[in-house]
């Protein structure tokens, strides 16, 4: 149900990928990770206009869509789809890319900077909050933290049969489609719903939140404060852009506060849009990424 062309891709990690690709392959390569509960068609406004000057790379990541879905919290853990990434550009030849992530996918790519800043030439972040600042909100930030409970709810294992019981269909109807626009997303329910009645695709994605490390108080709980909270964090070393829906009900624009202090090379670009501004706002975000690109 793509409007791009899939190819099977067999990584080093030990999974394969449904990748969407376009543009020249000997352009300087983008590499675009979507978040929950998406998948490559997160970018389906963005990659034509890309590929007039980048080699697009636009995942299904692990646990989504067709993609490989290894059973187990342990192989959702953040490393791993970090070494899939890695692994995906070196497939194609691509030893520094700029990286784009939106929501879980940004999550991916903040951490991907932060440790391997000689393979990220560039990073675009869109509605993922930084690590530091995230985990800092959910302490001091109650509104934020009000915002995130629901990843202790996607974190509860009887979830999962719940929506089984429910079905995906319902599932849609009664959760993800009341917090988008409705007109947006109702031409995407059959995507949607095909992508998440893939065996075993519900639990997967919400693995992605189990085997996370960062910690979400519950509203009257005072747990130990994390130690790195309060010690110096290491600045991102590339030059990056963030592009915020500032109408997003679960990652508030608390988010943007701090980030100069973490990266020296900051551009903020504020659009009037909820959580998936990509398909929400996308001239305004194509705008934003290939403006940004060029300067």
């Amino acid at each position: 149900m793509s409007a791009f062309k899939l190819n099977r891709i067999a990584l080093s990690t030990g999974v394969e990928l449904d990748v969407a690709t376009a543009g020249d392959p000997a352009a300087p390569a983008i590499v675009l990770l979507h978040g929950f509960p998406e998948s490559h068609r997160t970018w389906r406004h963005q990659i034509p206009e890309l590929a007039k000057t980048h080699f697009v790379i636009a995942p299904d990541q692990r646990g989504f869509a067709r993609s490989s879905k290894p059973e187990g919290v342990e192989n959702y853990t953040p490393d791993k789809p970090v070494a899939d990434l890695l692994a995906l550009a070196s497939h194609f030849g691509k030893e520094r890319f700029v990286l784009v992530g939106h929501d879980w996918g940004g999550a991916i790519a903040w951490m991907a900077a932060l440790q391997h800043p000689d393979r990220i030439e560039k990073l675009i972040i869109v509605n993922a909050p930084h690590p530091f600042v995230f985990q800092k909100s959910l302490f001091d930030d109650m509104e934020q933290r009000a915002a995130s409970q629901y990843i202790r709810a996607f974190r509860n294992p009887a979830l999962d049969a719940q929506i089984a019981a429910m079905g995906v269909d319902r599932f849609f109807d009664t959760t993800f489609a009341k917090h988008t626009d409705p007109e947006l997303v109702a031409p995407e329910r059959a995507a949607y719903i095909d992508e998440w009645s893939q065996p075993g695709a519900m639990t997967a994605m919400l693995n992605w939140y189990r085997a996370s490390a960062i910690t979400v108080p519950a509203m009257d709980e005072t747990p130990e404060r994390p130690a790195f909270l309060d010690a110096p964090f290491p600045p991102l070393q590339m030059p990056v852009l963030v592009i915020w829906g500032m109408r997003d009900t679960a990652l508030l624009p608390v988010q943007l506060d701090g980030l100069d202090a973490l990266i020296p090379d900051l551009s903020i670009v504020r659009i009037d849009a909820g959580h998936f501004v990509p398909w929400e706002k996308p001239a305004p975000v194509t705008e934003a990424m290939r403006s940004w690109l060029a300067a």
